[in-house]
């Protein structure tokens, strides 16, 4: 071990390889990355002694967490539009505004009684405590399933109050630092960084925005160029106005995020990159500068403001935010419990108590491990009870019936209509942006971009999905998206079209494991032959079943020119159709099929799909 903690180069490998298997096992266990990220640190840090950052990087450290929490806070404001802030209901605007504000004024005396803080570091936590963030969000309402009005109004919160929770955590901190030169100095200092930040935010976001509107930078820099010269916008902004770069890459972001014309989501995919490179590290070295005898030092004082921002803020908050929502009180109680601390705020508090230490304000070290505490608590304790308290106040979705389409293509777009006709829910993805634009024209829920990235887990609505069709031509990424939502919503969850005996060819083998999940509807159902069909004019046709019109019938009326798609059961379920299995179908049960013009009938001798009986792997959904 001696010769590990001694060496450099192994220390920063180790905290590498670290990061990634906690990334890995939140994965595996479905709960925020941020946990065992900052349990890690914590154990390899106070409990152990292996790894001492401030030794790894000596003077380097400070820069290196500022650039760090720089990409942080400019990657959330990227993501608030103002017209989200208006578009998701007077609930998600009111808890980000007014919320925000009385979850402040009631974390700030907290902690100046409670812990002793001076009230301008009590301001400065009160203000970082604040955010919640989608990264905790998301995982903890997967588990959950709240329905979807909660749902909704929680995974938007997080998402627009990130920005909004920073920018006012970064205010107070400028005005903290004003104040600790001479009093007639504090307003004309705080003006100074506000009027740098706003100013030189708005003019970069504005330059930069109009540089990859018209496209002046080669795609294949764009990430890179954005990177590097928000990183340049903030160093030169620290120069013009001390502290005032935090200010100035939020504005950009905000800026930008707004801006007519400008899509800002190939950069948000860039994050993801470095948030597992850059950002899992940056958690574990902030978690090793936990000093344990500040924890310590917090004693009981900390449980006490933990109730006051778990009990009293936040249910305020939702309680005063929620006139004109139309939430129903087990909703608002819903609503109250869960408000888990995520990224920005580990990130912020770890930069400040940095940058307070060399102020020497009274009581700076308390910030850190009580930022930490909120977090873990807030996590832990939601995550395990959440469940359980959405059971109890009856506000859990039903089981989900709908339908994630992987894939735009006008078949795909076809089979959503009818399921939508039907009344079961449908989202269609496909990184192609003129499959999303015809399947918008025709009023189809849709998400542009990887289904599988981490911009899709936050904003993507996955609460009434409960299978996924792969019905995209994407060989490479079919896979991909086939082993991450079976993952998510279980095993059998995800379904693929066939790849033919032409496809099969050596080159275009998959595993035997992978092979079993591609039975989607016939085994001559290829995504080249549902599009061949649909562009000669096939329809999808619903039949119902009766006494004098048996499967029998349905089979001599229509022939080798039915695809059989899925099944209709008469309580209105629905099974889609696979190879491996067969329903004994009776009256009142509907078959739902792909139907061929009479001119695209198959050739003689042609093997029909599920003549003796109609196939159906899954079970009912719904």
């Amino acid at each position: 071990m001696e010769l590990i903690t001694s060496n450099p180069m192994a220390l920063l490998v180790m905290v590498g390889i670290v990061s990634i298997a906690c990334q890995y096992l939140a994965f595996m266990l479905k709960l925020p990355a941020i946990l065992p990220l900052l349990l890690a640190g914590i154990a390899l840090g106070p409990l152990t002694g292996v790894l001492d950052p401030d030794a790894l990087f000596g003077d380097l450290l400070f820069p290196l967490v500022a650039l760090a929490v720089a990409i942080i806070l400019f990657e959330g404001a990227l993501t608030l539009k103002f017209s989200d802030l208006a578009g998701h209901g007077v609930m998600v605007r009111n808890l980000c505004t007014l919320g925000a504000l009385v979850t402040w004024l009631i974390a700030t005396p907290a902690a100046y009684y409670v812990l002793g803080m001076p009230m301008q570091l009590a301001a400065l936590f009160g203000a970082i405590v604040t955010v919640t963030g989608p990264t905790v969000i998301v995982p903890m309402l997967r588990t959950v399933r709240p329905n979807a009005r909660i749902s909704n109004i929680l995974r938007w919160e997080g998402i627009v109050i990130d920005p909004i929770g920073a920018l006012l955590a970064v205010l107070v901190y400028e005005y903290v630092v004003a104040a600790q030169g001479a009093i007639e100095h504090t307003l004309v200092t705080f003006l100074k960084v506000v009027a740098i930040g706003f100013g030189l935010g708005s003019l970069m976001g504005y330059l930069l925005g109009t540089v990859l509107k018209k496209n002046w930078i080669p795609h294949y820099l764009r990430n890179t160029a954005v990177l590097t010269l928000m990183l340049g916008a903030y160093a030169v902004s620290d120069l013009m106005t001390h502290e005032s770069g935090l200010l100035t890459v939020t504005v950009m972001g905000i800026w930008m995020a707004n801006m007519k014309g400008l899509d800002v989501d190939d950069i948000l995919e860039f994050k993801e990159t470095l948030s597992v490179l850059l950002i899992s590290a940056l958690f574990i070295l902030l978690a090793a500068r936990v000093e344990l005898s500040a924890v310590v030092q917090l004693g009981w004082g900390a449980v006490l403001v933990l109730v006051a921002i778990m009990f009293i803020a936040r249910p305020l908050s939702v309680f005063l935010s929620s006139p004109g929502s139309g939430l129903n009180w087990c909703e608002l109680a819903m609503l109250s419990w869960i408000a888990p601390r995520g990224i920005v705020a580990a990130a912020v508090s770890a930069l400040f108590a940095l940058k307070l230490d060399t102020l020497g304000l009274p009581k700076s070290e308390l910030l850190v491990p009580m930022v930490f505490l909120v977090i873990i608590v807030t996590v832990v304790l939601q995550s395990l009870t959440s469940k359980p308290i959405a059971k109890l106040l009856d506000v859990r979705a039903p089981y989900p019936n709908g339908y994630l389409l992987f894939g735009g293509g006008k078949f795909a777009r076809l089979l959503a209509k009818d399921l939508l006709e039907k009344e079961i829910p449908v989202i269609i993805a496909d990184t192609n942006w003129d499959a999303i634009r015809e399947a918008r024209m025709e009023n189809i829920p849709t998400y542009y971009g990887n289904p599988i990235s981490e911009h899709a887990s936050t904003t993507m609505d996955l609460s009434p999905v409960g299978k996924v069709l792969v019905l995209s031509p994407y060989k490479q990424l079919n896979p991909l998206v086939t082993y991450h939502f079976e993952h998510v919503l279980g095993k059998g969850s995800v379904l693929g079209l066939g790849q033919g005996t032409e496809e099969g060819r050596a080159s275009h083998r998959v595993s035997e494991e992978y092979a079993k999940k591609l039975e989607l509807f016939a085994e001559n159902a290829t995504y080249s032959r549902l599009a061949s069909l649909v562009a000669k004019g096939a329809t999808i046709r619903t039949t119902r079943l009766t006494e004098s019109f048996t499967l029998d019938d349905y089979g001599e009326t229509y022939g080798n020119r039915a695809t059989r798609l899925y099944v209709v059961d008469p309580q209105g379920r629905v099974h889609i159709n696979t190879v491996s299995h067969e329903f004994a179908l009776k009256a009142d049960w509907q078959v739902v099929s792909l139907i061929a013009p009479e001119e695209s009938e198959d050739k003689p001798g042609e093997k029909s799909p599920g003549a003796a009986g109609i196939p159906g792997g899954d079970a009912p959904v719904g």
